[in-house]
């Protein structure tokens, strides 16, 4: 096999290189227009948006493309290529709402959007990823990025605290997931997950492949915030600025679960029956703990890390489910999921000002008065994550309600629906202090331009996939047919 890229390869990881040269090109205009000043954390922001405007489109030639490049380490394929959309979309949010923030903050522009664009990156490749070192590497760059923007506010205690908390217990998760993965490559003698599955299949039952499975769920399990592997979630969301926190809980959790659908649809379908068993507890686990635990929070960032975690649960259930429209509902949340959670962290920021964090159920009360509109959009979001209808969030849940349903994990959607009853408690009782709530805290929130302009794409496309969601299912199932290789899916309906 000869060494090294061809000139096709190169032309295949195009998204990536473009994001490469445009994330180095954000330094040097941060050299350029000098350090300090508003307008250096508007121009920068500008031109992150328009390098990710550059880096989706160049997703366009591979729209009808299903080919292993680089010798087999990187899939392109339409799974791959709608997540990598959804990170860009999230990452593009994320930049317009960080813009105002980073002024109020003071901290600095350039190697913020950096760490963004890094982190992105690092998604992209895992999404992609169809080979453990592959994987590996895709996940350290988005991990090592988010790990120095978790403390990026350097004179912030709090940041500090959630930076050094997430660095240890991520690294110790690192540490059990590459065990996992260390005992697949040694039964198989390959790292390659496609090949990985041919060679299972058919096998006797290993108990060191079970093992294998248990470390690489526990692995996986703690990036998405799975309990019992939950426990950074909540203080590293709080501590965290609280653009990071959005991008975490929405960009990492969404290359997450790319990565756990790579790993177990493609190189362990053969382990179904074990794995699936695992995910369903953890399913269960993690949507009822998540939810009890945000009804007692009065912090709205611990609430929606909390939040966060009853979501994962949620997702979890299109994996157990194994089937393509298990898969299709999996796509369809993630990318539902990530407007309307950084849609709520958006209004959040919105109340943070000099005097006020804004992150305190008490900063909510008689928001109505003092901005309409962010509290019109809050109460779209709250329903919308709650799973009331007509909004997107409703959509999504009764996509992976009736996934579960079709696979016949009958009782699985069943506390799912409960679970999101229990949901609508600490959901509504945020609308209530901005709608019922008579006393106002402090003077009318002044958001910026770009803030108030993602908050306005969140709300329409909570809105409008609410309403019109149909070209985003036939988009997500096109996407969850093209994972893995012919079969794979099928074999473990």
């Amino acid at each position: 096999m000869p060494a090294g890229l061809s000139t096709s390869d190169f032309y295949y990881i195009l998204p990536e290189l473009v994001l490469t040269a445009g994330s180095l090109l954000v330094l040097v205009v941060d050299v350029l227009v000098g350090r300090g000043g508003k307008s250096n954390a508007s121009t920068l922001g500008w031109v992150s948006l328009a390098v990710i405007g550059a880096t989706l489109y160049s997703l366009t030639p591979f729209t009808a493309t299903r080919v292993e490049v680089a010798h087999g380490l990187l899939a392109v394929d339409n799974f791959a290529l709608f997540f990598k959309a959804v990170f860009l979309i999230a990452a593009a949010i994320t930049v317009l709402i960080s813009i105002r923030y980073l002024e109020i903050e003071g901290a600095s522009p350039g190697e913020y959007f950096f760490l963004i664009l890094c982190a992105t990156l690092g998604m992209m490749i895992m999404a992609g990823g169809i080979d453990l070192i592959t994987i590996f590497i895709g996940l350290e760059t988005m991990a090592v990025s988010f790990y120095i923007l978790a403390g990026f506010i350097k004179p912030s205690q709090r940041s500090n605290e959630a930076a050094v908390k997430y660095f240890l217990l991520g690294a110790f998760s690192l540490g059990i997931l590459l065990y996992g993965m260390s005992l697949m490559y040694g039964l198989s003698g390959t790292t390659n997950l496609r090949v990985m599955a041919t060679l299972f299949a058919g096998q006797e039952r290993d108990p060191r492949l079970v093992l294998a499975v248990i470390l690489v769920v526990a692995g996986v399990g703690f990036k998405i915030a799975a309990v019992p592997f939950h426990m950074w979630a909540p203080d590293v969301y709080e501590g965290a600025p609280t653009p990071v926190t959005a991008f975490l809980s929405v960009g990492s959790k969404a290359a997450s679960f790319a990565m756990l659908l790579r790993i177990f649809l493609e190189g362990l379908p053969s382990m179904a029956g074990d794995w699936k068993l695992l995910f369903a507890v953890l399913s269960v686990l993690t949507m009822t703990v998540g939810n009890v635990a945000a009804v007692t929070q009065s912090n709205i960032k611990r609430m929606l890390a909390y939040s966060s975690i009853a979501h994962a649960g949620y997702l979890l259930m299109g994996v157990v489910a194994g089937t393509t429209r298990g898969v299709t509902a999996t796509l369809i949340y993630l990318l539902v999921y990530t407007f309307m959670q950084l849609g709520a962290f958006a209004v959040v920021i919105m109340l943070r000002r000099a005097d006020v964090v804004g992150d305190e159920l008490k900063d909510f009360s008689g928001l109505h008065l003092r901005n309409p509109f962010a509290a019109f959009a809050m109460l779209l979001f709250m329903l919308s994550l709650g799973g009331i209808p007509p909004t997107a969030g409703f959509m999504g849940k009764f996509w992976l309600f009736s996934a579960a349903i079709d696979a016949h994990w009958y009782w699985l959607a069943v506390i799912g629906v409960l679970n999101s009853a229990i949901s609508l408690y600490y959901y509504i009782r945020i609308v209530v202090f901005m709608y019922v709530k008579k006393e106002t805290m402090g003077s009318e929130p002044v958001p910026s331009a770009p803030l108030t302009a993602a908050l306005a794409v969140a709300v329409v496309m909570t809105l409008v996939i609410g309403v019109y969601p149909r070209l985003l299912f036939e988009l997500a199932d096109l996407s969850a047919k093209t994972l893995g290789v012919a079969g794979v899916i099928t074999s473990v309906r």
